[in-house]
């Protein structure tokens, strides 16, 4: 059978998650392996928290604590934060436990007694007084490269070079103070270089489904050549060296880490009663290669780990023999904070912990997932803002889904008596046509929903209404645009098309109108609500992925059987004639503006710092330093990098009202629908263009622009437009016909 492994990057476990590593490692995973299982495929989720390495050992000696303290605040808090935002992980295991241990020095014998290992004596900073060797995080001097005087030992946090700690001017230990002497001392290396050609062979094999970012860095890392890379370190805290004459030294957190995702699916065995099922997931059966095998592993990670996971761990895994490789790696870009990068030194971030203290409803969890989802960095840096995230909430959520299942809930408990209804003689077989219907709808293979009624609705006259019709050909048409979304990890495009699936079914209940059928013709609303009872299933199942705890909350509603909660019935009418639906409870409270104010009032401080990282773990990439550099130099010229310029999120959007603001020559008020939402935009166009002209142009909106008050009035955006030789404005609208609202500028 197909087996599909997926594991998120490991947590560094010395600081609690903030909404960054969520957006970046985590709620991707969640949505993809959710969405796997409701499809019905085996799948096994891994994760778990990086636990050794320097930093812990530097945050121990701060708080005067062991670093075994310090693993188990963060490791605790962090497991429990997870499970609150409903992350649905098999396994949530750890790297100090004996069974990482045991599987980190099995891999490194391995490689050594494969020649793959090399012993080199080299110089080291050594403080005299602490009778230690410092590792580079024990060392901080001035950059060679730019002069910063509180640089890392090596690499600088200012300028981003990285560098032999032997080339920091001025060192000092951090440990004593003092300057270090240089001593030699004996490490291990990993020959990394050996898998060069394996390496080039295994990114061209998988160059066209995995994401350009992931590539380019890749190739970026192979072009230049791959070279020993150190394996161990002079440390105490860590895996042990497991060889007689390493004693004091540890396996370098680099090559443990990665391997926590077999030691957690060998403790997720073992807790199981199976400890030999690991090999199921991890190992390739004897004589087969791994397509053969069905065997997929995916691995999901921030855009600063894909080095580890696309160069040093497959280089590991092959060089141990056997073993799966990653068939894709669906690294993220970075999640940004209301334009700003996350800091929890200037108190410029939001982790987990904090949004559940002050939103501890499980329909706030579900918001915030929506909102991330929404909002994922997947091909480009994105930002998270609490005015986007009211609006998520209230003008989708709170205004699309919910109102669809509040108002057909509510009809059904003031006129059958909170049953779902029971179909009139006369449509008995209705339940029968439904399931003919989207067998048609997917032998037609249209495209659209009104090309599915254009088609079939005259052989259905006896059972449907163009508009029965046109919303079960959206549910099947529906299912199938999501599901190739998700399968390609465009998560944003398969939520966009699952609340698309919500505005259907709150359109239906608007044409149908049952509030007026009922009185003259009773069972066109009987049909109406039997049909909105089976759409209230078949979107629980649609959102489970996005919003679990709704998803269940629906299926309560309505009665739904929980052997009913399959992808491939979401089109189905499988909620039984005459079950009584429970009381109908509100899914999503609107987020007043107090609260938006009170949460942005939060964020900010007077305090200096660095800028936090937002690494999914410690492990950086090598080749960012240049492209800082680089940027840098951009910037003491007025440039902007194409990082900048992608922080700018530009979209098509449709005009759907516009009208004059009084007393302004030049101020229209624009309703315009971006797609996924609609807002109120105020441009100064008044002199170029009437309102009249304005409704139904294609327009090309700045969408994360602040928002910002003219004349009174609330402006959530701003048009694009150039200006004429004869100092008039021309709109920037695409060349070609066919555009529609909600597309990406770019």
């Amino acid at each position: 059978m197909k087996r599909t492994l997926v594991t998120s990057a490991l947590p560094y476990a010395n600081g609690y998650l903030h909404l960054g590593h969520v957006a970046g490692s985590f709620l991707p995973a969640d949505l993809y392996v959710r969405f796997l299982r409701l499809v019905g495929e085996n799948v096994l989720y891994i994760g778990g928290s990086d636990e050794y390495g320097v930093a812990i050992s530097i945050a121990a000696e701060k708080e005067g604590v062991t670093p075994k303290d310090i693993i188990d605040r963060y490791h605790t808090a962090n497991s429990e934060a997870l499970r609150a935002f409903g992350m649905s992980f098999d396994m949530y295991s750890r790297t100090s436990i004996p069974r990482h241990v045991e599987t980190t020095q099995e891999f490194f014998l391995d490689l050594l007694g494969k020649g793959f290992m090399a012993e080199k004596e080299e110089a080291q900073f050594y403080d005299a007084d602490a009778k230690m060797f410092l590792p580079d995080r024990y060392v901080e001097g001035t950059c060679p490269n730019c002069g910063y005087d509180k640089a890392r030992g090596d690499q600088c946090d200012r300028c981003g070079a990285y560098y032999n700690q032997l080339d920091l001017k001025n060192p000092r230990s951090l440990v004593s103070g003092k300057t270090p002497v240089v001593k030699n001392t004996t490490h291990w290396y990993f020959k990394l270089g050996d898998f060069q050609t394996m390496l080039e062979n295994y990114i061209t094999t998988n160059s066209a489904t995995w994401k350009d970012n992931v590539v380019q860095q890749t190739r970026s890392w192979l072009n230049q050549g791959l070279g020993d890379r150190a394996i161990t370190r002079d440390l105490t805290w860590g895996v042990p060296v497991p060889l007689a004459e390493a004693k004091g030294k540890v396996i370098y957190v680099w090559f443990d880490a990665v391997l926590g995702y077999i030691s957690a699916t060998k403790e997720w065995a073992n807790e199981r009663g199976t400890p030999e099922a690991w090999k199921d997931w991890w190992m390739l059966p004897e004589g087969k290669t791994q397509a053969e095998a069905e065997m997929n592993y995916l691995a999901f990670l921030g855009k600063d780990n894909i080095v580890f996971h696309a160069i040093m761990f497959p280089a590991m895994l092959h060089g141990r023999g056997n073993y799966v490789l990653p068939t894709n790696i669906p690294a993220n870009e970075f999640l940004n904070l209301e334009g700003e990068k996350f800091s929890k030194s200037r108190n410029w971030a939001i982790d987990l912990r904090e949004y559940f203290a002050e939103f501890p409803l499980p329909q706030h969890v579900d918001a915030l997932r929506y909102t991330l989802a929404m909002n994922m960095p997947e091909n480009k840096d994105s930002d998270f803002t609490w005015r986007d995230f009211q609006a998520r909430v209230n003008n989708e959520l709170a205004a699309i889904l919910g109102n669809f299942v509040n108002r057909a809930a509510q009809f059904l408990q003031k006129n059958y008596a909170g049953r779902v209804p029971e179909l009139p003689p006369h449509l008995a077989k209705l339940p029968e046509a439904w399931r003919l219907l989207v067998g048609d709808v997917a032998a037609y293979n249209a495209d659209t929903a009104e090309a599915a009624v254009e088609a079939l609705h005259a052989k259905y006259l006896h059972y449907f209404s163009a508009d029965d019709v046109r919303i079960i050909a959206a549910l099947a048409l529906g299912a199938r645009k999501i599901e190739a979304n998700y399968r390609v990890f465009r998560f944003r495009d398969a939520v966009t098309e699952t609340m698309n699936l919500a505005r259907a079914a709150n359109k239906y209940f608007n044409d149908a109108a049952p509030w007026k059928t009922i009185k003259d013709h009773a069972d066109d609303a009987t049909k109406t609500l039997y049909i909105c009872s089976q759409l209230i299933r078949s979107l629980a199942i649609a959102f489970e992925p996005i919003l679990p705890h709704t998803s269940d909350a629906m299926l309560t509603l309505v009665q739904a059987q929980s052997t009913d909660k399959h992808w491939q019935s979401l089109a189905l009418p499988l909620v039984n004639e005459g079950a009584v639906m429970q009381e109908p409870q509100i899914l999503f409270s609107k987020i007043e503006d107090d609260i938006v104010a009170r949460q942005v009032a939060k964020l900010g401080s007077n305090t200096h710092s660095e800028t936090m990282t937002q690494t999914s773990s410690n492990q950086v990439p090598n080749d960012q330093a240049a492209s800082n550099q680089v940027a840098s130099n951009q910037t003491s010229q007025n440039l902007i990098s194409i990082d900048d310029f992608k922080n700018v999120q530009l979209r098509t959007g449709k005009i759907l009202a516009a009208e004059r603001v009084p007393k302004s020559e030049k101020l229209l008020k624009l309703q315009v629908d971006l797609g996924t939402e609609q807002r109120q935009i105020l441009a100064g166009i008044g002199k170029a263009y009437t309102p009249e002209e304005m409704v139904g142009k294609i327009v090309t909106v700045v969408a994360n622009l602040k928002p910002a008050k003219l004349m009174g009035l609330e402006s959530q955006g701003m048009l694009l437009a150039a200006n004429m030789p004869d100092g008039s404005l021309s709109l920037v609208t695409p060349e070609k016909a066919g555009i529609d609202a909600g597309a990406d500028v770019r």
